[in-house]
């Protein structure tokens, strides 16, 4: 008999990390390298794996797919887990926020990126899952503890 009676998500990380000057804000974003959108960009993320703790795994996985080791300060922007918004099934994305100031830290695409480049957050291209609105959301949030 499973330990739980209910229907379980996947457990997902995603790190919505930002730079530049105020008149050019950018966001660190990830090509893609595999199905689901596959091409795509997408905020640098992925799975939890067991017993990790899900911060450490948000910045694991930056670590693996852009080459930043974050240590500073993360703000956990929320969790979003509409069903849908992963064709691979339900997924459950806890998504947090960093500021890196105006500098912009070199970046080295590896894991499952097929690139990975900043954007202006002004000139977002297409962009996988929702992280079109999640980006939004951890500008917000980023703005409420004036790192923005």
């Amino acid at each position: 008999m499973p330990f739980y009676e209910h229907p379980l998500a996947a457990v997902t990380a995603d790190v919505a990390l930002f730079a530049g000057a105020r008149s050019e804000r950018l966001i660190l974003l990830v090509r893609r390298a595999f199905d689901p959108f596959v091409g795509s960009w997408a905020l640098p993320g992925g799975f939890v794996e067991e017993g990790e703790r899900i911060e450490d795994a948000a910045r694991r996985e930056l670590a693996e797919e852009t080459g930043v080791l974050w240590r500073r300060h993360l703000h956990m922007v929320g969790g979003y887990g509409d069903p849908g918004r992963d064709p691979r099934g339900w997924t459950v994305s806890v998504v947090y926020a960093g500021w890196a100031g105006e500098r912009i830290l070199p970046v080295d695409a590896g894991d499952d990126a097929a690139e990975v480049a900043w954007h202006d957050v002004a000139a977002l291209p297409d962009l996988a899952f929702d992280h079109a609105r999640i980006i939004s959301d951890a500008i917000d949030v980023l703005r409420l503890h004036n790192e923005w």
